[in-house]
């Protein structure tokens, strides 16, 4: 018999109908013994396979008493298929039978009955093909449905938070201001509330069931796609155009920056650049190995406190260690692009003293430059070699000084390099030291 007579045009007292409802109901205890599950879904026209009972008595009164939910001929939510749909539950044969005034099929809707109209079928079909993982998550959002916001609230989750994520779209709220009103309206509503806290919780909740995205790299010429056996392609075949987008230079010196102080440096005795003072050269006579790679980087350290708020009188204290790479012309080493942040240590106070605490990363990285180094490869000469680097000075203000060298700069004799020597006077009235000599 067909489903669509029975189940929605023949009268629910009908004999045949209570039968038919009965051999569905046999047919949905024996798929919940396959699947290992407690409870089955009702399909009445309330409970919509929303709500799920153990027993199936409540749900054969439901059907008798409000009739299926609309358009489930196929029945999906109790594992069938469209192969089964088409067959009759009875083969009692139907005559003079009475159409019942409290049918479930609404005039308005009469189209979607046509035979022609599978999109509900469709529908059905694609449900039951889901694997476990894409059920799971489907049966996530069914309970959300039925979840309350909180105990005795007459709003539902899911519902709430569809209306708030509306809000956000229609006003143009950002991801952060969203979160922090999640985060209010979760501490004002009762405790056991089950509102979302953040925007990502929210957009993960009204989409469970996202679908894959697969790149796929396309020749900027637009000739082929690398796939299949162009997969591993790094040109097109048929223009030879490269997969990739190559970096344009400006200046023909960016690719050789790290050489810069050797081979483009000026060397008439004059002090342009660190590489002409004392201390580079020393560097390079005491430590041949080091000096002979004019590439091995050469860092400067500087580090400072800062107040990231802006508040003059707020304590706040931020502490940043910077490096500064010296092998670059004298244009370039103290960019803000080419300077590297390779510590920051977050407040309240500044470490003083304790720095070589936080400074511990850093010179574990640095020792390792310093002794073995790293293999790079130079893009510019397309080799490898071994980069080795050093801290060749540090740059900061006197009481840095002291906290990064553990010297002692307060007092009598804080000068670093006349020491004992320090020529220093302490002023009686306003009780301070002042070194006139310096």
């Amino acid at each position: 018999m067909n489903r669509d007579y029975w189940m929605y045009k023949a009268s629910r007292f009908f004999e045949l109908y209570i039968d038919d409802v009965r051999t569905f109901i046999r047919v949905a205890e024996a798929n919940c013994v396959n699947k290992g599950n407690e409870s089955i879904y009702c399909p009445c026209s309330l409970c919509k396979n929303f709500k799920t009972f153990n027993f199936t008595g409540n749900i054969e009164d439901h059907l008798l008493q409000n009739g299926f939910v609309p358009n489930y001929t196929c029945w999906s939510r109790h594992e069938e298929t469209l192969l089964d749909c088409g067959t009759s539950s009875s083969n009692i044969n139907i005559h003079n039978s009475t159409y019942n005034n409290d049918s479930y099929v609404d005039e308005d809707d009469h189209h979607s009955n046509d035979p022609n109209d599978n999109f509900n079928e469709m529908f059905d079909d694609m449900e039951t093909n889901m694997d476990d993982v894409e059920q799971e998550k489907l049966q996530r959002v069914f309970e959300e449905v039925e979840t309350p916001l909180y105990s005795c609230s007459k709003f539902m989750k899911l519902d709430v938070v569809c209306r708030l994520i509306n809000l956000k779209l229609k006003n143009g709220w950002t991801d952060k201001s969203f979160t922090s009103l999640l985060k209010v309206l979760h501490d004002i509503l009762m405790e056991d509330n089950v509102l979302p806290i953040s925007t990502y919780q929210a957009k993960k909740l009204m989409c469970p069931m996202g679908l894959e995205v697969e790149r796929i790299h396309a020749c900027p010429n637009n000739c082929m796609l690398y796939e299949k056996e162009f997969e591993n392609k790094h040109n097109c075949v048929f223009c030879g155009a490269s997969r990739y987008t190559q970096k344009k230079y400006s200046d023909e010196v960016d690719d050789a920056l790290l050489c810069w102080h050797s081979e483009e440096r000026v060397t008439d005795g004059k002090l342009r650049h660190v590489a002409d003072s004392p201390q580079w050269r020393n560097i390079d006579e005491k430590y041949p190995e080091f000096g002979k790679e004019m590439r091995n980087i050469r860092f400067g350290l500087s580090s400072d406190t800062i107040n990231p708020f802006g508040n003059i009188s707020s304590r706040h204290s931020t502490w940043l260690v910077l490096l500064c790479v010296y092998n670059l012309p004298p244009w370039l080493y103290m960019k803000r692009k080419y300077i590297m942040m390779s510590l920051l240590i977050q407040g309240p106070r500044q470490p003083g003293n304790d720095i070589d605490v936080y400074l511990s990363p850093l010179i574990d990285d640095l020792k390792t430059l310093w002794s073995s180094g790293v293999d790079v490869y130079d893009a510019y000469k397309k080799q490898h070699f071994q980069l080795r680097a050093m801290i060749f000075c540090t740059i900061s203000d006197f009481p840095a000084y002291g906290n990064l060298s553990g010297y002692k700069t307060k007092g009598k004799k804080a000068c670093p390099v006349c020491e004992d020597q320090t020529s220093s006077i302490w002023l009686t009235n306003s009780k301070k030291i002042v070194y006139k000599g310096h």
